[in-house]
């Protein structure tokens, strides 16, 4: 069918858009199916590229939890990306609804979610911080790389510099964490003062650390909470960059594909 020069700008920047995300989607889904059929190779590319990730090499349910989400994520872009870059592609109103209704309710999900952020700050900041107790009291455990979440609480604590959601007393309340603990051990080693902060290896300046931690030797009085905070609004332009610039993709996606369904349509009428 004859479209406008207008509404042949809108289908080929529709294609090219989904055409990227399409094949992301793909890639982010491949490599999740991948990494949940065969975790050995992955660990055998590390082994030859001499990369040192503990975390990773004698973990598997860590690599196993990280492909489920993957395959989640990748699959989701894949799916709306398809629907997207086909409807533009065959001039289908059916195909390009879907993709612009999908990404409607996307866009309306984030914006309840940024509104009820705003309006009730305090109440949301308190469900976060409960959200992280939760997780490390019940499942942060002292045998490292044991699972995805204690994985990210060492990763967490080591890069930001912090102990715990308050501070160190947190892993007295942790379970699973004090049941393998080493004897004495007050606190992680991944809330001490490291050798190599930028290494993936965990390793202290003071072995004696995590059992006599203070000022000079850790960050036992530093909670990663209020780290995280301070770190979001000292790079709150960033935040806020990103977040607009998605919106403002988001939104001409779903203008450029209902403009394209109206010109089709009002096509099919000439």
């Amino acid at each position: 069918m004859s479209l406008d020069c207008g509404a042949i700008i809108v289908k080929y920047f529709l294609c090219l858009f989904n055409f990227i995300f399409f094949w992301a989607g793909a890639a982010v889904l491949g490599i999740g199916i991948w990494l949940a059929v065969d975790q050995n190779s992955l660990l055998s590319l590390i082994k030859l590229a001499h990369v040192d990730t503990p975390q990773l090499q004698n973990q598997p349910i860590v690599i196993e939890q990280a492909a489920y989400l993957l395959i989640a994520a990748g699959a989701f872009v894949f799916i709306v990306s398809f629907l997207g870059y086909c409807g533009a592609v065959k001039e289908s109103r059916v195909l390009l609804g879907m993709y612009g209704i999908f990404v409607l309710l996307i866009v309306g999900l984030e914006i309840t979610a940024g509104s009820l952020m705003a309006v009730y700050k305090p109440e949301a900041e308190k469900e976060i911080k409960n959200a992280l107790h939760e997780t490390l009291e019940h499942h942060y455990t002292a045998q490292q790389q044991t699972n995805a979440v204690t994985v990210t609480w060492d990763l967490l604590q080591s890069k930001l510099s912090c102990c715990g959601v308050n501070n160190y007393t947190d892993f007295a309340r942790a379970p699973l964490w004090l049941a393998n603990k080493t004897s004495g051990a007050q606190m992680p080693e991944s809330c001490c003062r490291l050798l190599d902060a930028d290494s993936h290896i965990i390793k202290a300046r003071d072995p004696d650390c995590t059992q006599r931690p203070n000022q000079n030797n850790s960050f036992y009085m530093k909670g990663c909470y209020s780290t995280i905070i301070e770190y979001l609004e000292h790079n709150i332009n960033i935040v806020v960059g990103v977040a607009v610039g998605l919106g403002v993709s988001q939104i001409l996606g779903i203008i450029f594909a209902f403009c394209l369904c109206h010109a089709i349509g009002n096509d099919y009428i000439k």
